[in-house]
């Protein structure tokens, strides 16, 4: 298995409206540091897993629309919590919709939101 993984980070706001999240239920801030995995069995024919610059401008075009938004007020995320597992599985779902006519490269999503604490996301590849 061979992977390319690249990196960015986003800021947002957002609240966490349940009292299951303490203080996260208050507007706040969060920059999240994000990182993309993209793996293949085999290389391509130039044996590449993807091309490092198709993967960072990938990354970019999915995180765009996150980019100092306000999820409360994202229509992507109407009717759901902008919790950071599900900011990944957005991120994930739009860089799987851009490869979509790769359907052998799988994706990871590695995002922190802060020194101590991670989450990640994957959406395998279909051989």
């Amino acid at each position: 298995m061979f992977s390319l993984t690249v990196n960015d980070h986003v800021m947002i706001a957002h609240s966490l409206p349940h009292e299951f999240f303490g203080p996260a239920q208050a507007m706040h801030g969060a920059t999240l540091a994000v990182e993309a995995t993209f793996s293949r069995a085999d290389l391509n024919e130039h044996s590449v897993v993807l091309d490092i610059g198709e993967a960072m401008s990938l990354l970019d075009a999915a995180l765009e629309p996150l980019r100092y938004a306000n999820l409360d007020e994202h229509p992507d995320f109407r009717g759901r919590l902008s919790t950071t597992e599900a900011v990944a599985e957005y991120i994930g779902h739009r860089l799987s919709d851009a490869l979509a006519d790769r359907p052998d490269v799988g994706i990871r999503l590695d995002l922190r939101e802060n020194p101590r604490a991670s989450i990640a996301y994957t959406v395998p590849g279909r051989p």
